[in-house]
């Protein structure tokens, strides 16, 4: 059910990648841990809550959870974070943007704002066990307020939905062969990345840390040097998004024309 990315001195990274049932879509679910100190990235919806919070609770006390960490909004991060605040002591880590839009996954009167950790557009560290993690901008790829968290102890990045794929295969073992993945990976990436101008700029600040790991929440993970460099080229390389789109795309006569069917 897990997959340990990283582990040395008290440090641990792990990955949950087939907690999704039903007619949801694949996504992991990623647990830090450091000491006595605990943090889920992106844990998704009512989909993965209970079986994410059982096996969790193999590797720490849930209930004494410290962070869960939103990256950005979409349901497949966040819709379950009303159950975390009442199942654990967590404070919910979200960019500026989407915090204030979290109540709506909330019963009336049943919100703790003071339990909220808001990051600002330009990332920020959050201290963490004897060490920290990194909230890094990743503005626009796919959301409008989107960051990624950096774990430098195992010199991973949470990257979120940048490198996802759509891939039936085994998501825990690393991509190999990137030239054969990208096709799992093109259609995902033109649709929900904004320009290529933001893929541009991202891949730069990426390529400064030298990341051993690149671990989307979709699809499977980049690790080490040569592939992750393949990764970053293609990306920065990639037209995507508005790149894409004319006036073709926007025409009230096509939309007349197409009769929807229930």
């Amino acid at each position: 059910m897990s997959t340990v990315i990283y582990e040395n001195e008290g440090h641990k990274c792990l990955s949950f990648g087939d907690l999704v049932e039903g007619e949801g879509i694949q996504s992991n679910q990623f647990l830090i841990l450091d000491g006595d100190s605990s943090a889920i990235i992106d844990p998704g919806g009512n989909l993965t809550y209970s079986r994410l919070y059982v096996h969790a609770g193999r590797h720490t006390t849930v209930k004494d959870l410290d962070f869960v960490i939103a990256s950005h909004q979409d349901p497949d991060i966040v819709a379950s974070v009303s159950k975390w605040l009442v199942g654990t002591s967590c404070r919910v880590v979200i960019p500026s943007m989407w915090a204030r839009f979290l109540p709506h996954f909330f019963a009336p009167g049943s919100y703790s704002p003071e339990r909220i950790m808001v990051v600002p557009d330009s990332g920020g560290t959050i201290a963490f066990g004897r060490s920290s993690l990194v909230a890094l901008p990743a503005h626009f790829l796919h959301s409008v307020g989107n960051m990624n968290i950096y774990d430098p102890v195992a010199n991973v990045l949470f990257s979120g939905d940048i490198g996802s794929s759509v891939d039936p295969g085994n998501v825990s073992m690393p991509v190999t062969n990137f030239g054969a993945h990208v096709g799992s990976m093109i259609d995902f990436h033109r649709r929900y990345m904004t320009s290529n101008r933001a893929c541009r700029f991202w891949a730069q600040m990426i390529r400064q840390l030298e990341p051993e790991w690149i671990v989307p929440q979709h699809g499977a993970p980049f690790k080490g040097p040569e592939v992750i460099d393949e990764f970053l080229t293609w990306f920065e390389r990639l037209e995507c998004g508005i790149d894409l789109f004319t006036e073709d795309d926007f025409q009230t006569g096509s939309a007349f024309a197409q009769h929807i069917t229930t």
